[in-house]
């Protein structure tokens, strides 16, 4: 229910749009304070709501990614005009290309200097209208309620995205007496009884199917709900690139992650399908590998394409059935299919269970004294069910999606955008929300240094993540590809790093430095027991650049060619 406007509720344009932050049931606000929103920070001053203050933009802008894919809502950032915008375009743009609904705020001039190149004045729309689902500026503080609602309703509906909003200095002192808005729910949108007749009748005609569940608008009770739906017509299922969270890794079901090196027996996997279900995904480059595991338009598998945009539906791959629905809903209607009385690809669903166990429990080794692949091994044993996995981008994030399992919505955290820099502030955000589980952020030493100064929050708030922080003293993705296609002739790629465990006991945090395997597991366990914000600072060879590969390798393939 609405308020009515009164003298009552006569507000400045900061009280007014704090208020609609409440009355949507935002309890966490990441920010970076800025002049251009002081009158905002000040209503902060009074308000029901949690703050984290930041060191930086994208980091502040990625803890409300976090925090929005944790609780399906949006999560809400503010930063001041210019630099602070700027630096929060990173963000941004993972919220754009992961589907999490992120609301952004940003500070602008006031409204009479508009348009003069006054002191950090940008064009929002300008800079934001191809990476945000919408971006307003608004002019009037009467119509907060009114913008701010609609930013919600944006940001969760279809496929979830970013929302902009820019708050002229003068209109947040300017005085309204407005009604607030009422809570927004997302409408959700449900596949048809034709649609649910015609995936009944394929799956029924089907000899070599598989699932891919991917995208976001997922939550506990919809995985639940597929994975009956999985057991009880014994389908292989597949997770999209880093969706892997989405299906219990240790059901006898699970096939393995479409990801950066994956499993060469997976693919071919799809590649011989007869009919592929893809739910919530988009199929994109690297879960396609490449956009070859489905041909385009017109895949020679049977597509039966679920999503809860229209217009991903067709966008890229002509499905044989289009299903207009979110994934909790399509979840929720799989309830009435009936498997046929002889299911003939149950062997076959056995198979793909055992091809994903046998690849990810070998342990292949590589160079030097610390064996990645061990470590990961021993997590997946030590790390609670519920704890949540953060990482950025770079090719230790191989060893995290071939090695570590995951058995909860929620627990993976990792930019489908394959952003640097994301680990660290989406392990603060998170541990933000839930300070009672465990959360582990994993960073190459680039990827680290990218946003690593978000561990002052940590440390800030008494958050203890634990970091680990894989050093191999280079960018090594690139270097993986310059071997690869300039074999031998090193350039840009060298880094020379500080010791991160002495970084963080800097930062008051705990630092612990690990030079061989067997250090590992006590090095963890003192972080743990610490309980501080801890870095693990684990040096690797640079020659391991893959699990299966080494920059030798890599090199003398190319130069053999």
């Amino acid at each position: 229910m609405t308020s009515t406007p009164s003298p009552a509720n006569d507000r400045t344009g900061a009280a007014i749009l704090v208020d609609q932050l409440v009355a949507q049931g935002v309890k966490h606000v990441f920010c970076v304070p800025g002049e251009s929103y002081l009158a905002v920070l000040d209503a902060f001053h009074d308000a029901p709501l949690e703050i984290t203050v930041c060191r930086q933009e994208g980091g502040a802008a990625m803890m409300a990614d976090a925090s929005a894919r944790l609780t399906g809502r949006p999560g809400v950032v503010f930063v001041t005009r210019g630099p602070g915008a700027t630096n929060a375009a990173a963000g941004i743009h993972i919220a754009e290309h992961d589907s999490s609904p992120v609301i952004m705020f940003i500070g602008q001039v006031q409204r009479d200097a508009l348009g003069r190149g006054a002191f950090q004045e940008m064009d929002f729309r300008a800079v934001y209208g191809s990476i945000a689902k919408w971006v307003v500026e608004i002019q009037d503080p009467a119509r907060i309620p009114e913008l701010v609602s609609r930013a919600f309703h944006v940001a969760m509906q279809g496929r979830p995205g970013p929302v902009v909003i820019a708050l002229p200095e003068d209109m947040l002192v300017e005085r309204a007496s407005v009604a607030d808005a009422a809570r927004v729910e997302p409408v959700a949108t449900w596949p048809g009884q034709t649609q649910m007749a015609e995936l009944q009748k394929l799956l029924w005609a089907a000899k070599r199917p598989v699932a891919i569940v991917g995208g976001s608008l997922w939550d506990q009770k919809a995985c639940d709900s597929f994975r009956r739906f999985a057991e009880r017509f014994d389908l292989p299922v597949a997770a999209s690139f880093r969706r892997a969270a989405l299906f219990d890794n240790d059901h006898a079901n699970y096939a393995g992650e479409l990801a950066l090196g994956a499993n060469p027996k997976l693919c071919e996997r799809i590649l011989s399908a007869d009919l592929v279900l893809l739910i919530g995904g988009r199929l994109a480059e690297v879960p396609s590998q490449g956009y070859k595991l489905l041909d385009i338009p017109s895949p020679r598998q049977k597509l039966v394409h679920v999503h809860a945009s229209a217009e991903e539906l067709g966008r890229v791959y002509h499905p044989a059935v289009a299903i207009h629905a979110t994934p909790a809903a399509f979840a929720a209607a799989l309830e009435g299919l009936q498997p046929p009385s002889a299911i003939p690809w149950s062997g076959a669903t056995r198979e793909a269970g055992a091809d994903y166990r046998a690849f990810s429990d070998v342990a292949p080794p590589a160079p030097g004294k610390v064996q990645m692949a061990e470590i990961m091994l021993w997590l997946r044993g030590r790390l609670p069910d519920d704890a949540i996995i953060a990482n950025g981008a770079g090719n230790y994030a191989i060893w995290i999606g071939r090695f570590l399992r995951f058995r909860e919505h929620g627990a993976q955290l990792g930019p489908v955008s394959g952003s640097m820099g994301f680990g660290v502030p989406a392990a603060v955000g998170a541990k933000r929300l839930h300070p009672g589980r465990m959360v582990v952020s994993f960073s190459g030493d680039g990827c680290f240094l990218m946003n690593g100064q978000e561990f002052a929050t940590a440390v800030q708030y008494d958050l203890p993540i634990i970091s680990i922080v894989v050093d191999n003293t280079m960018y090594g993705t690139i270097r993986m590809h310059q071997e690869r296609r300039y074999p031998g002739r090193v350039s840009a790629t060298q880094l020379r790093n500080p010791d991160f465990a002495a970084l963080a006991r800097a930062y008051g945090g705990h630092g612990e430095t690990v030079e061989e395997t067997a250090q590992f597991a006590p090095a963890f366990e003192r972080a743990v027991a610490s309980g501080k914000p801890a870095i693990i600072h684990v040096k690797v060879d640079p020659e391991a650049i893959t699990p299966v590969a080494t920059i030798s390798s890599l090199r003398a393939a190319a130069t053999n060619k």
